[in-house]
C-alpha cells in the first residue's frame, strides 16, 4: 500500500492555554499555490460554526525555506507556489466541551477532525495519514496512563495508542472523532461486530451492566437493516459531566455527553429515568449509523462544507431516528410497553404544547434548520416546530398507517430497509420525494393524502385514532406540575392555574425563559427575559411560583417583575392549565385484532 501524500500531525501542544498544534504535509502541492481550507460547520449539526476561528496562528514552508501565505476569506488561505513538500503549521484553540468541536486541558483531549484539520482543496478525495502525539510530559504528569479512543483505522499504532492511523479521503478523517484520556472502556459484540464505549470524565458506572444492556439495542438496529453491518468497528465516546446532554453520529462512532448520574449504578437494578434517556440517547446516534450518516439527502453527497446546505428532510432524517431510539429499547427488552408509551408520550407532548405547530410545517422546519432550530430564541416555541418531536410523530403515524393498509405484513421498518437497499448501501442520495415514493409502495396504497398534512401542512395528525387500532389509548390532560413532560400520572385533586410561560432560575426570582402565546403572561404583558419578583407582595422563586399561583387560583394577581435594571407591575390573571399533556395507556382488554396489532409493533 502506497504511502498517503497528505499527512497530519497532530499535538496537545499546551494543555494549560488548551492549545493543539497540527502540522500538515503535503508532499505534491498545487503548483499554482495551495489552497487550505476549514470546514464551516460540522455534518450532524446544522449551524455555521466557523472553525477557522479557532486558528491561533498558521506558517508555511518548503525545503527549509518560509513559504508566503495568504489569507482570501475567513476560512481560507493560499500558500505561495512551491516545488514541495510543503508544511503548514498552525495552531488550534480547543475549549469547546461539547460533542461537536475540540476541547484540550491537562486531564484529556477531545477534537473533531472538522474543528482542527484543513482540507488540501482540489485533493480531498485522496487518502491521508494522521499522526496523533502525546503531550509532553512536562504538560501532562499521568500521560503514561493516557489512551486514544478513536474509530480511524489505525496504520502503524498500537491499540489505543498514540501513532499514526489512516482516512481514505478528507471526508473519512473528518468523521471519526478522538478521545484521548485515563479512559473507561467497555466491551461487547453485536450481529459479530465488535463494539466498544470510552469513558471520559469521573463516574462510578456499572460498566458490565451497561455493556449488557447496549448489546441488544445494537444488534436490534443492524438487525433491522440487515446483515453485515456496514462498520467492522464501533465505538461509542461519551463525556461524563456533572450536568451535560448531547450526542453526534459518525460512520463508525459517536460522541456522547451525559451527566455522570445518568450512568448505571453498580447497586441499580432497574432501568431509572436518567439511564433510560442515556440509553434513548445511544440507540439514538447508533441508528444514525444508517439513517444520515448512509443514507442521506441528496444535497450532502457530497457535504459542501463552506456553506449552509438546506434540506426539507430532516423530519426523516432526525425524526424517524427519533421514533426508533426509543422503541429500539423496547425492542430490546430494556424496558416494558408501559414504560415505552411513557417515553412517547413524552415525545408527543413537547408537539401539543408547541404553539408554533400552527405556523410552521415540518418540511420548512427542516429546510430552516440552520437559521432556527439551531438558533432559537426565546419565541421559538410560538414561531416554529421541532423536526426532532414532530419528524417523531409522523413516523409514529406512518409506521401505524402502513401496519393497519398491510394487516400487519408490513411496517416502517421496510421502508428503512428499501431506504438502505436503495440508496444507502449504494451510495445513492435520497430526493426529496423519494420516501414518499417508497412508503407507498410498501404501504401498497396512495399515501398523497397522508403526506400532504403529514408535511406540507399545520394541521395536528390522527394519532389518537391511529393508536386506538393498536388497543392503546390517547388521552389529553392538564399538566400536574411544572416538571410534568408527559406520560402516565396521579392526576392533581383540583384544577391547576399557570402563568403561561416557561420559569428559570434567577438569583432575584423566577425568570420567564418563554412566554407562550395566548396565556397569562402573554395577555398581561410579560415578556420573556423578565424576572417575577414576587406574587401580591410575595417573593417569588421557580420553585414557589407554582404554588403562589394555585393559591391564588382564577382571582387577578399582581405580579412585580424586573424587566432589565427597570422594576414594573403588571395585573396577571391566571389561566386554567390547557390539556396540552398526552398519556397513552394500554387498554386493558382490546378487540383481537388490536391486541394482534400491538404485539406485533410492541412486543420486544
Amino acid at each position: 500500500m502506497n504511502a498517503p501524500r497528505i499527512h497530519y500531525r497532530i499535538t496537545p501542544v499546551d494543555p494549560k492555554l488548551h492549545t493543539f498544534e497540527i502540522a500538515l504535509t503535503i508532499q505534491q502541492p498545487d503548483p499554482a499555490g495551495q489552497r487550505l481550507s476549514m470546514p464551516a460547520w460540522i455534518p450532524g449539526s446544522y449551524m455555521i460554526r466557523d472553525f477557522a476561528r479557532n486558528v491561533l496562528s498558521l506558517v508555511a514552508e518548503s525545503a527549509g525555506e518560509a513559504v508566503s501565505v495568504r489569507k482570501t476569506d475567513k476560512q481560507t488561505w493560499v500558500c505561495a507556489p512551491c516545488a514541495g513538500p510543503l508544511t503548514v503549521r498552525y495552531r488550534v484553540y480547543a475549549w469547546d466541551l461539547s460533542v461537536r468541536g475540540a476541547h484540550l486541558d491537562t486531564t484529556h483531549a477531545y477534537f473533531n477532525g472538522s474543528a482542527v484539520f484543513l482540507a488540501v482543496e482540489g485533493r480531498t478525495d485522496e487518502a491521508c495519514a494522521v499522526e496523533i502525539a502525546p503531550p509532553d510530559v512536562a504538560e501532562v504528569a499521568d500521560v503514561a496512563d493516557w489512551q486514544v479512543a478513536t474509530s480511524l483505522p489505525r496504520d502503524g499504532a498500537g491499540v489505543h495508542g498514540f501513532g499514526t492511523y489512516r482516512a481514505a479521503d478528507y471526508d473519512d478523517l473528518i468523521d471519526h472523532p478522538v478521545e484521548i484520556g485515563n479512559l473507561t472502556f467497555l466491551r461487547w459484540e453485536s450481529a459479530g461486530v465488535p463494539h466498544e464505549m470510552a469513558i471520559y470524565g469521573r463516574h462510578d458506572a456499572d460498566v458490565e451492566r451497561l455493556a449488557a444492556d447496549l448489546q441488544p439495542i445494537c444488534q436490534r438496529h443492524i438487525d433491522l437493516f440487515g446483515r453485515p453491518a456496514p462498520m467492522d468497528y464501533y465505538l461509542f465516546l461519551v463525556i461524563a459531566v456533572g450536568d451535560g446532554y448531547g450526542g453526534l453520529e459518525h460512520r463508525a462512532s459517536t460522541s456522547l455527553m451525559c451527566k455522570r448520574d445518568d450512568l448505571p449504578r453498580r447497586d441499580g437494578q432497574t432501568v431509572e429515568k436518567g439511564y433510560r434517556d442515556f440509553l434513548g440517547l445511544c440507540s439514538h446516534e447508533y441508528f444514525h449509523t444508517w439513517n444520515v450518516k448512509r443514507i442521506k439527502p441528496a444535497v450532502f453527497l457530497p457535504y459542501d462544507l463552506t456553506r449552509e446546505v438546506h434540506t426539507p428532510l430532516l423530519w426523516a432524517f432526525e425524526g424517524i431516528t427519533s421514533y426508533y431510539d426509543d422503541l429500539g429499547l423496547r425492542h430490546a427488552g430494556l424496558v416494558s410497553s408501559e414504560d415505552y408509551l411513557d417515553l412517547l408520550a413524552r415525545t408527543l407532548t413537547r408537539v401539543q404544547r408547541a404553539p408554533g405547530r400552527f405556523r410552521q410545517t415540518v418540511t420548512e422546519s427542516s429546510f430552516d434548520a440552520w437559521t432556527r432550530f439551531y438558533k432559537a430564541d426565546e419565541n421559538a416555541p410560538n414561531a416554529i416546530i421541532s423536526y426532532y418531536t414532530k419528524g417523531a410523530q409522523v413516523a409514529l403515524a406512518l409506521d401505524l398507517t402502513i401496519r393497519l393498509a398491510t394487516d400487519g405484513a408490513r411496517s416502517l421498518d421496510d421502508v428503512m430497509r428499501r431506504l438502505w437497499a436503495d440508496f444507502g448501501a449504494v451510495g445513492r442520495g435520497v430526493g426529496d420525494n423519494d420516501i414518499q415514493a417508497i412508503a407507498a409502495e410498501v404501504a401498497g396504497r396512495n399515501l398523497d393524502a397522508f403526506f400532504a398534512q403529514a408535511l406540507h401542512s399545520t394541521d395536528d395528525l390522527p394519532v389518537g385514532e391511529l393508536l386506538a387500532e393498536f388497543g392503546v389509548e390517547w388521552r389529553l390532560r392538564a399538566a400536574t406540575g411544572a416538571d410534568d413532560v408527559g406520560g402516565r400520572a396521579t392526576p392533581p385533586k383540583s384544577q391547576r392555574w399557570e402563568i403561561g410561560a416557561r420559569i428559570g432560575d434567577d438569583p432575584l426570582g423566577a425568570k420567564l425563559l418563554n412566554v407562550f402565546e395566548g396565556g397569562a403572561a402573554h395577555r398581561a404583558g410579560l415578556s420573556a427575559g423578565d424576572v417575577v419578583i414576587a406574587v401580591n407582595g410575595l417573593r417569588a422563586t421557580k420553585a414557589n411560583l407554582d404554588g403562589l399561583l394555585q393559591r391564588n387560583g382564577s382571582r387577578p394577581c399582581e405580579a412585580a417583575a424586573f424587566r432589565r435594571d427597570e422594576l414594573m407591575t403588571f395585573q396577571v390573571t391566571p389561566r386554567t392549565a390547557p390539556a396540552d399533556t398526552v398519556e397513552l395507556r394500554l387498554i386493558e382488554a382490546p378487540r383481537d385484532e388490536a391486541a394482534r396489532r400491538r404485539q406485533a409493533w410492541l412486543g420486544a
